[in-house]
């Protein structure tokens, strides 16, 4: 069942839920608790004005491409963030255009769900378990291989199980309960914890070998949530990874883009800025809370300095780089910020960039029943 919107009493512009809905061009608002019961039968959504209209209104009509607004040329090599499979099929049947996206981003909870996978109680399971679970990866990573254009690749987020996520998802293996589980026990810091991991993905990375062959090198590896280059080498000794498979790495604290050119020199393979988790931290402004969403701001002046940091640190480095934005701050990141190497961005609003210099293209509706 597909939703055309979502209207909820709780939940910031980034959060998980948010940024699924943004990959599938759902519109979601956020109402007072008290008036959800009042929403019935046909509602009209106002993005813009964040307002609700109970009942339905005449059509705008589709609107074109507005003066000024982004276009290919300035995506650089795109990524698109994606939760599966169909959002590759659906940039790659954007016409030649989809030749822009060079790379396609996923995290591996997201293949965890698809597959029916509970990471932690397979890891916790012993030799079979944590080999079945490296397999079960493999075989989802080796069917969206099959759907990349040529030239086309796919980035791997090693798992990042925040523990009140991971509690939600998991029956058999211990969970520690932590106060602030966004500051806590997950990213790269899990991952340096878990020998069980380690082999889960030796097992995977052989599998992709056996399956793919020389195309197993189209999946790259990045590490979530890192602080420093001293965490990415040891991340990277712990893994115990060939030399010929290269790590990236994910800036989204402030010690990571401080610590930007020491992460470069250390051998990471290329930077993908985290801006949605960079804003949060510069800002002390939870990304998923709307009582603060005014705090919340993804053009702050601190954050477009961090994320300039990042861009010319690695443009010194020679390091490739790619800056995630909201579709709404991607003409302001193209006027304040250095020109990364490629922007990232959630499906659907990367599909409409692709398509809206097409002739027959016009603007989905935000009207939902």
């Amino acid at each position: 069942m597909a939703a055309s919107a979502v209207v909820c009493g709780s939940g910031g512009l980034t959060g998980h839920m948010q940024s699924l809905c943004r990959g599938r061009g759902i519109p979601v608002l956020r109402v007072d608790q008290a008036d959800l019961a009042d929403l019935v039968g046909e509602v009209t959504l106002h993005l813009e004005s964040q307002s609700i209209v109970i009942g339905s209104e005449p059509d705008a009509g589709a609107s074109g491409r507005s003066a000024g607004s982004p276009t290919v040329e300035d995506l650089g090599s795109a990524c698109a963030v994606i939760a599966d499979l169909q959002d590759i099929q659906t940039v790659n049947s954007c016409g030649p255009n989809a030749k822009r996206v060079e790379s396609f981003f996923i995290r591996e909870e997201f293949l965890c769900l698809a597959a029916g996978l509970r990471p932690l109680d397979a890891l916790d399971g012993g030799p079979a378990a944590i080999a079945a679970y490296g397999r079960a990866v493999a075989d989802r990573l080796c069917t969206f291989a099959e759907a990349l254009l040529p030239d086309q690749r796919l980035v791997l987020r090693l798992l990042d199980l925040r523990s009140d996520h991971a509690a939600g998802v998991t029956r058999l293996a211990p969970v520690a309960v932590e106060p602030n589980p966004e500051l806590g026990l997950h990213g790269a810091r899990w991952l340096l914890g878990s020998a069980e991991y380690r082999d889960a993905l030796h097992l995977m990375l052989a599998s992709l070998r056996e399956r793919l062959g020389d195309d197993a090198s189209r999946v790259h590896l990045s590490v979530p949530f890192l602080n420093d280059a001293e965490e990415f080498a040891q991340l990277r000794a712990h893994l115990e990874l060939p030399p010929e498979v290269a790590l990236s790495a994910f800036i989204e604290t402030p010690a990571a883009v401080h610590a930007t050119p020491a992460i470069c020199a250390a051998g990471a393979g290329e930077l993908f800025v985290g801006v949605k988790d960079l804003v949060q931290f510069y800002l002390a402004a939870d990304r998923s809370n709307h009582l603060v969403a005014e705090s919340y701001q993804t053009r702050h002046p601190a954050v477009l300095d961090g994320v300039r940091q990042v861009v010319e640190s690695a443009r010194a480095a020679g390091t490739p780089v790619r800056v995630f934005a909201l579709g709404s701050d991607l003409a302001h990141y193209l006027e304040h910020l250095p020109t990364p190497d490629g922007f990232m961005m959630c499906t659907a609003e990367l599909r409409q960039v692709l398509l809206q210099s097409a002739p027959d293209h016009s603007d989905r509706t935000d009207r939902a029943a």
